[in-house]
């Protein structure tokens, strides 16, 4: 349950941050909870896929985005749950004006 609580922790955060410090190429970081989630994001046909590490653990997760539903893996437990517009928030380009 933690861990699911976890996995759905860092989805949030990683969608709702409006800025992450881009460390290596294509990947992104982020805190939340003293842990520090480092991932790529990559954008298939119908859906994207989050893979990466949570540190100072090193636990491994794979978050499998379609539509407004998760599924996946984090630190070896299945995860599974649902975020309004996940899909959208994942894909869409932020413009900013003035």
């Amino acid at each position: 349950m933690t861990k699911t609580f976890l996995a759905a922790a860092a989805l949030a955060v990683a969608l709702s941050a409006p800025a992450f410090a881009k460390d290596v190429a294509g990947q992104q970081t982020f805190k939340r909870d003293g842990q520090t989630y480092v991932y790529t994001k990559v954008t298939k046909e119908d859906r994207v896929v989050l893979s990466g590490r949570r540190y100072p653990a090193g636990s491994a997760f794979e978050l499998i985005v379609r539509g407004d539903r998760v599924t996946g893996y984090s630190g070896g437990v299945p995860v599974s749950f649902t975020v309004p517009d996940a899909q959208a928030k994942l894909t869409s380009t932020v413009v900013a004006s003035r």
